[in-house]
């Protein structure tokens, strides 16, 4: 017996082939409704040698009382600047899940995403504001007021170039930190109000000075 599947348009779905008879699908992004899909990417300043451990360098916070912020995917990148390293720990960084973020973080290089950064000029502009995404200039970001939890989501672990006849190259351009594969049924980073992330470092050598780059790509909606 036939089974008819109807969407909410009144259209029936199709199927494909001649054996295994699969429903045809169109995958498609989040619905964002009056809210909307963003992305941002930042850098950093020339980071100081001998980085302290736990050192926070990127601060992302939803600060909304409402609002649901979901973490797609971060992408990470970093490179020497004008000093190669001493050979020693490689660069570790990793990062944590943040609760109670009562108040925000402050220094570095802070963004203000307003009516910027949509995905579709007529998206609804970002709830997050100038005190919500930071990244270092130097140094350590000041923490605010938070807890971090224990145990990394994500991290990694990288080589440092130690002479000048090496490229230079820290973490590749484009280096998956953190990614929801919706498709596959994976779940994104899901933001309630006074939540957000943070990377930090866990060891960097103590000669040598760095970059780095972080894109985030994130929707905000009202319920999930």
């Amino acid at each position: 017996m036939a089974v008819i599947i109807q969407g909410n348009g009144g259209t029936a779905a199709e199927v494909d082939g001649t054996a295994f008879r699969a429903v045809r699908i169109t995958p498609r992004p989040t619905d964002h409704g009056s809210l909307g899909h963003y992305g941002v990417s930042i850098q950093s300043g020339i980071m100081a040698a001998a980085l302290g451990a736990n050192s926070e360098i990127f601060q992302f916070r939803n600060a909304h009382a409402s609002n649901i912020v979901l973490i797609n995917e971060i992408k990470i990148s970093a490179a020497v600047t004008t000093t190669f390293f001493a050979a020693g720990v490689p660069m570790q960084l990793r990062m944590l899940k943040a609760t109670g973020w009562s108040a925000a973080g402050s220094g570095g290089t802070r963004v203000s995403p307003a009516a910027l950064l949509k995905k579709r000029t007529s998206m609804g502009s970002s709830s997050l504001t100038a005190s919500d995404i930071g990244i270092s200039s130097t140094a350590a970001l000041t923490a605010g007021t938070k807890t971090l939890e224990t145990e990394a989501m994500a991290g990694l672990v990288a080589s440092c170039p130690i002479t000048a006849s090496l490229n230079g190259n820290i973490i590749s351009p484009g280096t998956i930190l953190f990614r929801a594969e919706a498709g596959d049924g994976q779940h994104p980073l899901a933001l309630v109000n006074n939540e957000g992330f943070v990377i930090t470092s866990v060891a960097v050598p103590a000669t040598g000075t760095w970059t780095f780059n972080v894109q985030v790509d994130w929707t905000e909606v009202t319920a999930y």
